[in-house]
């Protein structure tokens, strides 16, 4: 069986793009992203809004156009892939773990 591992977000930036470099020479961006979602309660006859805070990283010559162009509150529309990071944590010792696009 094949695997599939696509997302697709819009929403708005929630900080500055700051574009590093890798030793090797190779840009990157990492960015905070908003996504709203709201909808109608007809049980409390209110408007619901939810908001999902999602990690993304942007490399190379993408990464250098999303720090150049965007700025916190940009609307943007992310095309990407799911990551699992997995580090320990020093403090607890715990394994810790987080999904980015």
């Amino acid at each position: 069986m094949a695997s599939f591992n696509k997302v697709i977000l819009m929403g708005k930036l929630t900080r500055d793009p700051q574009v590093r470099y890798t030793p090797a020479g190779t840009a990157l961006t990492e960015v905070g992203l908003a996504v709203n979602r709201s909808w109608f309660d007809k049980a409390s006859n209110q408007r619901r809004e939810e908001t999902t805070f999602v990690d993304v990283t942007f490399w190379g010559r993408q990464a250098e156009v999303v720090g150049e162009y965007l700025t916190k509150g940009s609307a943007v529309l992310i095309e990407g892939r799911l990551h699992l990071d997995q580090w320990d944590d020093k403090e607890s010792g715990q394994k810790r773990s987080k999904l980015k696009v």
